[in-house]
């Protein structure tokens, strides 16, 4: 039975526990902790060996500025087009209108609206390590990536005296990937206990008043993943859009069941180089970036729920403060990690920069989870289409018509 099929039974399997026991089904909340955390050790050992091989093997900085340059464009431009269709859903769907619940201060709530997103300048001001083993320490993969390109650039120049090294973390990347391989094993007993106890939480009493949004949220990705993605790895990656799909769905799964891109990074660099068909030096530069800047789900989030708390309010929005939204929105994603719960706090900025009450914030909030979910599954796709356009364009993609 595949990897799929046993993360899908796992899926069903944790919908009924939820349904049938509701809160009580907390009691196995720790095997889905357990799993993330069997996730998140190996995150910042991955990155950093993947990154120097890749780096390092590639021997020419002009090919990976081009290849950096690349990456970014393509993840500001699907971030840009992500929330456009968010923004062009939600006003189809009107899921504000109609809506009576109580507006109520929720912990989550008061939590993101105190904390500030940090401005591009900090976040490119931190890109530089002060200390390189701190931020392996603390898995900050931005720093990771600095400290792992500087690494890389510097076995190349150095030659045949750093031989030693590169064999070194080319073992390294190898043991990584096999531990991932282990973990993944236990990865349908890991759903299972992350996602029951978040079916138990929210029952349909909850859910039915915001539905709409919901279902905004799900209709707006699936409509970015088949549009947006299908052509770009159709046109850039000659890869075919079902081939690209089936070969990134476990990771997909993770990332539904654990709602972070960062958690994920793992079984996406594994997707991709095994079921895809990405090679490693570009798989180990573009993913790890895609999960730190990379918004695309998190973009459409952002798009209803700014339609969603104006319509609640019955508030009116100008061009002007939907295009505020757009560059907001793709500007603030470079600076948002990939970990649960980011979107509610890029949400505050947001509405500060068109003037809608933050207070709109505790209208979701209660929700967030179920969306984080659906925001992060598209997020690491986006992140594995890149890898295969980056790819492509660089003549690095084998062909992977069969998975």
């Amino acid at each position: 039975m595949s990897l799929v099929t046993q993360i899908f039974i796992a899926f069903v399997i944790a919908i009924i526990l939820g349904v049938v026991f509701g809160s009580a089904i907390d009691v196995i909340q720790p095997i889905g902790d357990l799993f993330l955390r069997l996730i998140k050790f190996i995150i910042a050992p991955l990155i950093l060996a993947t990154l120097v091989v890749g780096v390092s093997s590639s021997g020419d900085p002009k090919q990976l500025g081009r290849m950096g340059i690349k990456t970014v464009s393509y993840y500001l431009v699907t971030t840009g087009l992500a929330i456009i269709i968010g923004l062009a859903v939600a006003f189809a769907l009107s899921p504000g209108k109609g809506v009576n619940i109580p507006v109520a201060d929720t912990e989550m709530a008061e939590e993101a609206a105190g904390q500030e997103p940090q401005s591009i300048v900090t976040t490119f001001l931190e890109i530089v390590p002060e200390n390189p083993f701190q931020a392996l320490a603390e898995a900050n993969i931005l720093q990771i990536i600095f400290f792992a390109l500087f690494i890389g650039l510097a076995i190349t120049l150095v030659g045949e005296k750093a031989d030693p090294v590169y064999r070194f973390f080319d073992g390294f990347s190898e043991i990584m990937f096999s531990i991932t391989g282990i973990i993944m094993k236990f990865a349908p007993i890991g759903v299972i206990g992350l996602l029951a106890p978040v079916v138990g939480e929210f029952g349909l009493s909850v859910l039915m008043p915001l539905i709409k949004v919901i279902l905004a949220v799900f209709i707006a990705c699936i409509i970015h993943a088949v549009v947006v993605y299908s052509l770009a790895v159709k046109i850039y990656g000659k890869l075919s859009p079902l081939t690209f799909f089936k070969g990134i769905a476990p990771a997909a799964a993770v990332a539904f069941s654990t709602a972070s891109s960062a958690g994920t990074l793992p079984v996406t660099l594994k997707n991709t180089q095994e079921n895809l068909g990405v090679s490693n030096r570009i798989s180990s530069f573009v993913l790890p970036l895609g999960a730190t800047i990379n918004m695309d789900g998190t973009a459409i989030y952002q798009g209803v729920s700014v339609i969603f708390i104006a319509q609640f309010y019955g508030l009116d929005l100008t061009f002007v403060q939907l295009l505020t939204v757009v560059l907001t929105t793709v500007l603030a994603s470079i600076g948002t990690a990939g970990v649960p719960g980011a979107g509610l706090i890029m949400l505050t900025m947001v509405l500060t920069s068109i003037g809608l009450p933050l207070e709109g914030i505790a209208l979701i909030a209660g929700i967030d989870r179920i969306l984080d979910m659906m925001r992060t599954t598209i997020n690491i796709v986006g992140d594995a289409s890149a890898a295969v356009v980056v790819a492509g364009s660089e003549g690095e993609l084998e062909a992977k018509d069969e998975i």
